[in-house]
Formats: C-alpha cells, structure tokens, sequence
C-alpha cells in the first residue's frame, strides 16, 4: 500500500490492520453503503437537509472567533442565486479555494446565526474526477486512523487498475447468468455511474460471493460421495422391536427421518445427514432407532454432545431407549469430569466391547479411544464442534462412517443451500401429541413484581422455573441484566421463600453439573442461568421460562430456551422482560405471536444475519459483503451454476483467485 501516491508507511500500516496490505485487498474493501449525491440542484431550489449543486466561488476569507474556534466563509453562485458555505475549524479552506472555478458541493443546507448557510460541506472541482461529490458517494467502513473520503481518495488513485483485473469465473457462465464482467463491477461498486449500473454491480458480486459457497460446499459432497463406508443392512425386525417398546407413537415427521436414515446406512457412500427439529421433538428417538440398527450389525456408534450435563442426560435416555432391545449393556459414557480410573474403563470396554455406544463430550476424540469398527458418528448441536475436532472423532474409524448430525436450531433454507449444501437435511417439524403451545408474553421492566407473582403461583402448583440472563456481570459497555444482580434480587426480592440456584458459564464442570443435578431432581425451585441452559437441559417438571434482556437475544435463540419449559401435558409460560420500557420491537412482537421456529430464524437472518441464529457464523465463511442470505432467488441461482461448473468438469486451478476463494471454505465449511 504504500507504493500507492499519498500513503506513507504510517497510513499503509493502518490500512492494514483492517486487512488492505495490497491494491487488490483495497478494490476488495467494499462500501457498507452509499449517498446519493447525483441530483445537482439549482441553488434558487435549496431546501433544508442534504444538498448536493454546482457553483462558482466568487469570493472565500477565513477568520479566528472567540475561543480559537476558526471560520472559513465562501459564496457560491449560479445562474440562479447564491448562497453562503461555511466551514468550521478548516483554516485551510480559504487558501484552497480558487475565485472564479467551479465546484461540485454537497453538504447540509440549513439556518445558522439567522441565516441558510450549507454546512462543513464536501467541495470539488468540476474539473476532477469527483469521489465526494455530484455522484452516488460510496460509504466505507472507518477504523481508528482510516476515514471514508480517506478510503475514496485512496481508491481513486489506484482506480485505473481497475481495468486490469483478471475475471474469475468462466466466460459461458457470466454470459448465461447475464453478469457484469467483474472488472466494470468493482469500477461500479466504488464509484457507480448511476443507481441501475450500482445494482447490477451489487448482482454481480453477490453472485459471486454464493458461488464460490456454494460451490465449496457441492465439492465436499461429492468428496464425502466417494468415501466408500461399511454398509449398514435395514432390519425389519429391529426397527419394529424399537416402535413396539415406546410408551409414546412416533410422529409421521419422525418416521420419515428415521426411515431416511435407514436408506442412507444401508449405501456404501457415508452418510451426511442433519436431522433438525424444535426443542422437544424428539430427535434423541431418532438417534436412538439408527444406532440401534447400527448396533444390531455389529457397528460401534459414538455420540458427542457439547456439554457433560447433554452428554449424560443422552446416555439416561439412550438406556431407557435401548433396554427392551438388550443394547443398554453396551452403552458407555465417557465425558472430562469423570476420574482416571472411570475412564480408563470406559475406554476399555469400548475398545473390546462388541458392539459398543460410546457417549461423551470432546473426551471421546483423546488419542487412546478406540472404537475399532466405527459405524456411525450422531453429533448433537453439531455447529458448536469445530470442524477438526469433527473430523478428529470420524478418523477414529479408519474409514467414513455414516455421519448424522442433529440440531434444535431451525436453519433458514438459504442457509441450508449454502453453508449445508453438502448435507441431506430432514427435518422434523411436528411435537409429540399432547404438547400445548407455550404462552408467551412481553414484559416491561417496570412489571416485574406482577411477574413473579404469576412465577409464584407456578411454584406453589409443584412446578420449577428458569430465569435467564445474557450477562454473567454487569456491564458498564451493555445494557442489560446480569446473571449475578438478577439472582440477587430473585433471591432477597421477589422470591425469598423458595430455593434458588445459580449458574453460568464460568463456573467449573463439576460445579454446573451439581446445581444442573439439583435443579432436576427438585431440590431447587428456580434455576438463575446463563444461556449455558440453552442445549441439552432436560426438566419436565419445569414450566416457566423468564429472559431477562429478552431484546439482547437473537429469536431463534429465545424459541430454543422457551423450548426448555412445556415439556409436559402442563402448560408452559415464557415471559420476556424487556431491557427498558420503549414500545417492544417487531423482532419481539414476532416471538411473541409465532411457535414457529423457522418463520423466527428466517426474521432473525433477515433482521440480524446468521449471527444471530449460529453465534459462530457471523464471520469467516458467512462474512458476505454484499449478498443477503434472505435472497433465495440469488442463492438458487448461484448455487445451479455451481453445478453446472461441476457437471462441465471446469478446472478450478484455471481460475486462481476463485480456487484460492474455494480452498479456504472448503476447509471451513460444515464436514470437510
């Protein structure tokens, strides 16, 4: 950068700490927005607000004021009238400005010291290429050190360079999709001819962006399609054995998955699969009825969870699930917490126990777990792994075992395009019979005493209740509730007759796992929590869900942890306390009037970006500059020419940047 004319090695090293270290990375640091400055006014038709015109100085002289404060006066003139511009503290304005040119200016017009004066405006020469003036003016993002017209000035200098840059897909493919050559995109995405050429730009380049996704994504398919697996054969008998035992009947939403599971284990190819469902829809049943097929043949399954309180509340369930076919024997629990000694049993037992169900949290990937005839992986809430660690559990079988992934959150079918175009996805969208919708209601802050009568009220009845909090402690950055001062005032305020117990994040495993075992086996009444609750927690008996700084959450967060209550035939509540009194926001509105999590999730990606739905996402491999993943039309677009480059057998190397584009999310992308 600093080969670039104006940029000492001083600027250069600030622009690089916002990633421009070359020319390419500054004609790749796209706007965050635009001003539409090209509608030249006439200064007779100057109103108040944002103007933008064209005019001679005919005369221009800067003074100091009280205070050291300096002014600097012109008078701009048209044909049409004139009109004052004045700069503050700007000494340099007046030796600038030359008597006679004429100047592109846009600034704000509006009364100061009794009269309409245009404001600290930008100023241009006609005679210039203007990058802040008269045109639609790209917005970029500022940093400590770099400012916007800093970043224009600098673009426009190098913006030549621009015709030199190489096009990165395939001729046919820009001409079928009718794609701005992506040298004439770049040029319009800085400085746009007109607002037309900007959103043809902007076509281009998101295009481009879910292309190269999803075309990651289609490559880690294919890939994972020739990965020869061990064939999981379908046994009636055990299939039926399974159904006959339960004390419930499955959902015809169920069985479809269970039975697109099945056709999947019994392929040579591994299996890829993401079963997602609400809280309470009974995924761990599914899981259930695949591993016991897997069993049945003599395969050894694992199931990772993220936390050891999920890892061990799996197990009890899996041996309720597995006893009336003979298989509970066979299940073994293997999480951090556990002493030497119960480990090393465990992963003994797994390494000469035929067959076996090995359940556990990241202990299952330590280096002397040996599971010799790996059939299956179930990963649950799989996006909270990291993808070594993934990969690190399936390597355990020296072969591709069949992968089923599990996840309460809902996943907008952009998302389900892009990030898991690699997965095949069922979805399990109906609650077991019985279930009544959780009652939701916004809560404004000042009505908390009224709320925790209504949670008393519960209490007396024999239920349990949640109260989370975004926060483990105050903040003097965020306003919201913290785990701690709501616990406080829960404890001594508004419910100092009940127990009450604590948990967050930073408490030690054997700590959570205690207040978590309390809390289910009714020793405590309220459980004050951090969303460390979120995944995995199991109450039935508990009916009430309070969020404090109910706004603070994304919605598909919020529908999770209300899936954490109503998890019986008793009415669940769910009540969301505002973080002040203002009228509550659409978003809110929202969660409040739909049980529908992938209606939620599409707002939240809408409203919020994927942040929002996956925490993790919200950089890296979603990092989109310009296209919005609400765009279905685009991404279905996208994603067919992706196929066609794959169905052409088109060389990826041929195409450097988009291969080096490619390579990095392939590695990022959900199961490389």
């Amino acid at each position: 950068m600093d080969t670039v004319k104006g940029i000492g090695t001083q600027t250069a090293a600030l622009f690089a700490k916002v990633g421009v270290r070359t020319i390419d990375n500054l004609l790749a640091y796209l706007p965050r927005s635009y001003q539409d400055y090209s509608q030249l006014l006439p200064i007779t038709k100057l109103r108040p607000g944002i103007v933008s015109f064209e005019a001679v100085i005919t005369q221009s002289a800067g003074r100091y004021v009280r205070r050291g404060m300096h002014i600097t006066e012109a008078i701009a003139t048209d044909p049409t009238g004139s009109v004052r511009i004045v700069w503050f503290n700007q000494p340099y304005r007046a030796a600038a400005l030359k008597s006679g040119e004429s100047y592109y200016v846009c600034g704000e017009y509006k009364l100061s010291r009794q009269r309409m004066s245009v404001l600290n405006p930008s100023i241009e020469k006609v005679s210039d290429f203007p990058a802040h003036t008269a045109r639609i003016v790209p917005i970029y993002k500022e940093s400590k050190g770099i400012k916007s017209h800093q970043v224009r000035r600098t673009i426009q200098r190098v913006i030549d360079v621009v015709k030199d840059v190489p096009e990165n897909l395939p001729d046919w493919l820009v001409k079928n999709h009718a794609l701005m050559p992506r040298h004439e995109a770049l040029l319009q995405m800085h400085f746009p001819d007109s607002s037309k050429r900007l959103l043809q730009a902007k076509r281009r380049i998101g295009f481009e962006e879910v292309f190269e996704l999803t075309l990651a994504s289609l490559l880690n398919k294919y890939e994972l399609l020739q990965d020869e697996a061990l064939v999981i054969p379908f046994d009636e008998r055990i299939a039926k054995e399974f159904v006959k035992h339960l004390p419930f009947t499955l959902t015809d939403a169920q069985r479809k998955t269970i039975w697109q599971i099945y056709l999947d284990m019994q392929k040579s190819t591994a299996m890829s699969r993401l079963a997602e469902g609400d809280v309470g829809s009974g995924k761990t049943v599914v899981a259930a009825m695949a591993a016991a097929m897997a069993m049945n043949n003599g395969f050894d399954v694992a199931l990772m969870a993220p936390t050891e309180i999920l890892a061990k509340q799996h197990a009890e369930t899996l041996h309720e699930l597995l006893r009336p076919l003979g298989l509970e024997g066979s299940l073994l629990l293997l999480v951090g917490g556990m002493t030497s000694a119960q480990k090393k049993i465990a992963k003994e037992r797994a390494a000469h126990h035929e067959p076996s169900l090995l359940v556990g949290t990241h202990a299952l990937i330590e280096h002397d777990v040996n599971l010799h005839k790996l059939g299956l992986v179930i990963f649950d809430e799989q996006h909270r792994f990291g993808v070594e660690q993934r990969k690190a559990l399936m390597k355990k079988a020296g072969h591709a075992p069949h992968v089923l992934s599990l996840t309460a959150t809902p996943i907008p079918r952009s998302l389900a395009l892009t990030l898991f175009g690699e997965m095949d996805i069922s979805i399990i969208d109906t609650k077991p019979a019985g279930r009544l919708p959780i009652s939701t209601q916004l809560i404004s802050p000042n009505s908390r005493a009224s709320l925790y009568k209504k949670v008393e009220a519960e209490l007396r009845a024999g239920r349990q209740a949640f109260v989370v909090c975004p926060l483990v402690e105050d903040s003097r950055v965020i306003k919201a509730r913290s785990v701690e001062s709501v616990y406080k005032d829960v404890q001594q305020k508004f419910l100092p007759n009940w127990r009450i117990g604590l948990l967050h994040g930073r408490m030690k495993p054997v700590e959570k796992d205690k207040i978590m075992s309390k809390f289910a086996a009714h020793k405590l009444d309220v459980l004050v929590s951090t969303t460390v609750i979120e995944v995995g927690v199991n109450v039935q008996n508990a009916s009430v869900m309070v969020i404090e700084s109910a706004d603070r959450f994304g919605l598909a967060q919020i529908h999770q942890l209300r899936g954490r209550v109503g998890r019986s035939v008793d009415q669940g509540y769910c009540y969301l306390v505002m973080t002040d009194s203002a009228a509550p926001s659409k978003r809110m509105r929202a969660i409040a009037s739909s049980q529908n999590g992938f209606e939620l999730a599409e707002l939240d990606l809408e409203l919020r970006g994927p942040g929002a739905i996956y925490g993790t996402l919200q950089h890296g491999v979603l990092d989109l500059k310009v296209a919005k993943l609400t765009d279905v039309k685009l991404i279905a677009e996208a994603r067919t020419a992706a196929q066609e480059f794959i169905n052409k057998k088109e060389n990826l190397l041929q195409y450097t940047q988009l291969h080096e584009r490619v390579q990095a999310l392939r590695a990022i992308t959900n199961l490389n």
